[in-house]
């Protein structure tokens, strides 16, 4: 395990810092959006948990290193696509399933709430998948996850060419002793 530094836990301060502030706010905002109307208060709810998404990101994916910048259209169709849709849903009166997302006048159910937080998340996730190390130049070795997939193939590589070196050699050693 790593040991802490200085900078380390200075910045395990200031993500503790910065969630319960994050937290202030959402107060903040959940009583301001209680006196508007249904529309502009679930806008601000869904806001809110959006932020807190991208909060949860931040807290989960970033660190020391070099950003991985990738697109995945995976993740784009069953996270972001279906949140965005539950989240419009909500908001839209009209929509299909807008009273199974919408508790009463005020309040969103569970399941837009969890939508918001999937879609702040899932949309940095969809372009950015986190942080690796930089590695060493000592360390050009290529490391393969004990009992994953590359590992297993790795091994079962060596064991092929093996079997074949023994076969040819046993092979030879055949051919050796008819000549004589």
């Amino acid at each position: 395990m790593k040991k802490t530094n200085k900078k380390d836990t200075v910045n395990l301060f200031f993500s503790a810092f910065l969630i319960l502030a994050f937290v202030v706010c959402a107060h903040f905002f959940a009583n301001f959006a209680l006196g508007q109307s249904e529309v502009f208060s679930n806008v601000i709810q869904l806001f809110v948990y959006a932020v807190f998404g991208l909060l949860l990101f931040y807290a989960t994916r970033v660190g020391d290193g070099k950003p991985v910048k990738r697109f995945s259209p995976l993740t784009l169709i069953v996270m972001v696509l279906p949140a965005l849709y539950i989240m419009i849903a909500s908001i839209a009166s009209g929509m299909p399933l807008h009273d199974a997302f919408v508790v009463n006048e005020s309040s969103l159910s569970l399941v837009a709430t969890l939508a918001g937080v999937v879609f702040g998340y899932g949309v940095p996730y969809t372009f950015l998948s986190g942080y690796e190390m930089a590695e060493d130049e000592g360390e050009n070795k290529e490391k393969l996850v004990e009992g994953g997939v590359e590992a297993d193939l790795k091994a079962a590589d060596e064991e092929s060419s093996q079997e074949t070196t023994e076969t040819v050699e046993s092979e030879n050693d055949g051919e050796e002793s008819t000549e004589e």
